[in-house]
């Protein structure tokens, strides 16, 4: 069975939720533990910010001369 488009309508929504992400503004943050026989090698914290450069000035989080 050949793959087909999304239907518009799926695409519209994945645009709107887009759109509402970089409009609020996203934090994801987690922890990755890489270990051998119970001795952990590497320990990795991830934090990740999305956001438009607009929605960062407007809360003062963006310096206003980058």
């Amino acid at each position: 069975m050949a793959d087909q488009p999304a239907p518009f309508e799926d695409r519209l929504r994945l645009v709107e939720l887009l759109d509402r992400v970089l409009d609020k503004g996203v934090v994801l943050r987690g922890d990755v533990t890489i270990s051998v026989a119970g001795i952990d090698l590497l320990y990795l914290e991830l934090n990740l910010l999305l956001s438009s450069v607009e929605t960062l000035r407007e809360r003062g989080a963006w310096p206003d001369g980058a």
